[in-house]
Formats: C-alpha cells, structure tokens, sequence
C-alpha cells in the first residue's frame, strides 16, 4: 500500500489485506480452523441461550475475542519463526506469552457462556 493512498482507496487495501490474513490464518493455523468451527456452532446455541440481546451480544463478542487472540499469537509466533529456529529466552517467551493469551481469552469464553446459562437456568 502506498503512503498517499488515502480515503476509500486505503480502506479497500486494508480490508484486502485483512481478508489474506484471514484466509492465511485458516490454511496454516489448525487452532484458528477449530476455533472458527466451535464459534459457529455455537451461533445458534447462543441464539437460543440468550434471553436479551445484550446476553447474546455478550456470547458472540467472546467468541470473536478467541479469535482475535489467535490470530495474534500466530502473527507473534510467525515474526518470531521468521526470525529463526534456534532457541532463545526471548522467542519462547513471547510465544509462551501469545499462548497464555489464548488460554486467557477461552477461559473468558467458557466462564461467560457458563455465567449466561446458570442466569438463564437458575430462574
């Protein structure tokens, strides 16, 4: 993208550019496929789950958060491979950093789904 690319040109670049990263996430990252699948899966099982539209809000926001943690820690773990194989403090912290971010955001998912079911059953 050039530098004097502005307004409606740059937003179509962007987005482009977005949409590869996306479709480069889904061909070399098997977390990211499995957490796309579980995320619409659970579409209609948020659907009917949420009493309100904030509830149901709530449910797909988490579940978009899952993947945008991913998608992070694959950009992280990329530059980080790119750089080299060999081991080094640095590398496997950031990777292990990226990874716990992960762990962090589906331990998101899974407490809000269970706080919205326990609401939607326990009354």
């Amino acid at each position: 993208m050039k530098l004097s690319e502005t307004g409606f040109k740059r937003v179509l670049h962007a987005t482009n550019y977005s949409w590869q990263g996306l479709r480069a996430a889904w061909t070399h990252e098997a977390a990211f496929r499995q957490e796309c699948t579980i995320g619409i899966l659970l579409i209609p099982v948020a659907i009917l789950l949420a009493e309100t539209a904030v509830q149901l809000a709530i449910l797909l926001a988490v579940c978009i958060l899952v993947l945008i943690t991913e998608l992070l820690n694959s950009a992280i773990e990329a530059v980080v491979d790119r750089i080299g194989h060999e081991h080094h403090d640095l590398a496997g912290r950031a990777k292990d950093m990226g990874s716990a971010a992960v762990m962090l955001s589906l331990v998101l998912m899974l407490t809000t789904w269970a706080l919205v079911a326990a609401q939607r059953f326990a009354g």
